[in-house]
Formats: structure tokens, C-alpha cells, sequence
């Protein structure tokens, strides 16, 4: 390790960071050095988050939601980062993966990584948090409220999410 280089962990695989890279954003590091094009770019400005990962300043912290085209690989140097890549398991898909398929929820599909890690993020706070029922509407708006979808898919989204979180509250896990 040399002057300058940082240490990072993606999707679970520590990864030295050359002095070189540490200024480039989270996204075209991601896209450029690791091969991992599931997050996708559409702004470029964090405005449609359709960048969203998720990061951990440890492993066994809370998921937050951090988009990686605005941010630089340098302000995550000891931090884990998780991609869309991380959610399925081998050929097994996340629960939220699959209710994103069975309920249709995108179109196009390119906000959907976005969409994906913000609701993962607010599924890894809910089973820390109690929370009702009553009150996913609002929690899912405060999560991925802000995701842009050129499809206008939604509402599909939406159900999607509530589905899997509803599941989670009622099965407290």
C-alpha cells in the first residue's frame, strides 16, 4: 500500500484503492476498475438517484443510502460499499427482487438498481426500528421517494417494496 491509496469493501471483498482513483466518483470507479455495472449513471448530479448503493461504515451497521456519482471513492476510504450486485445469492434472488418481478415493477428498467438499494436500505433500518403497517406509505416515500423513473412506473415500485417490508413486519425480521 502506498502513500495516498485507500482501502474499501465492496459487496463484501476488500479492495485497495490506488492514490490515482481515489477522486473519482463511486460510480465510474465501480464501472471502470470493478467491472460492476449494475449502478447506473442517469443525471450525473444526484438528482435521479438512479446511482444509489448502499454503504456501512461497519459491517454491522445500519445500511445508508449514498449516490455514487456525486460521491468520491476517497469519502468512503474504510467503508463498505454494496451494490445491486450484492442482492441475489448464486442464482437466487432477494426477496425484493423478486417482488420487483412478480409485481411488474419497471419498465425500462435503469432506475430499478436505484430503486433496489434504496429499499434495501430502508429494509435493513425497518427490522432495527419498530415500525406498523400503517405507517409504510410514509416510510417508503422518505426512502425512495426521491428516485426518478422516466417509465413513471411508480406505482408499481411502490407496491413492490410495501409488499416486501409488509412481510417483514409481520414476520418481525
Amino acid at each position: 500500500m502506498s502513500d495516498g491509496d485507500i482501502r474499501i469493501h465492496v459487496n463484501g471483498q476488500a479492495v485497495m484503492v490506488s492514490a490515482a482513483d481515489t477522486d473519482m466518483s463511486l460510480a465510474d470507479y465501480l464501472h471502470e476498475r470493478l467491472d460492476l455495472t449494475g449502478t447506473k449513471v442517469g443525471c450525473g448530479i444526484g438528482v435521479c438517484r438512479a446511482c444509489t448503493v448502499g454503504t456501512r461504515y461497519r459491517p454491522d451497521a445500519l445500511m445508508e443510502k449514498t449516490l455514487a456519482c456525486t460521491t468520491t471513492v476517497s469519502a468512503l476510504a474504510n467503508q463498505h460499499v454494496y451494490t445491486v450486485e450484492s442482492l441475489a445469492h448464486g442464482h437466487r434472488l432477494s426477496p425484493l427482487q423478486q417482488s420487483f418481478l412478480e409485481n411488474f415493477a419497471f419498465q425500462c428498467g435503469y432506475c430499478t438498481p436505484g430503486f433496489l438499494m434504496a429499499a434495501t436500505a430502508m429494509l435493513d433500518h425497518l427490522k432495527e426500528y419498530r415500525a406498523s403497517v400503517d405507517q409504510l406509505d410514509t416510510i417508503i416515500d422518505t426512502w425512495v421517494g426521491g428516485n426518478l423513473c422516466r417509465c413513471t412506473g411508480y406505482v408499481k415500485y411502490r407496491e413492490a417494496i410495501f409488499k416486501v417490508a409488509q412481510a417483514q413486519i409481520k414476520g418481525g425480521a
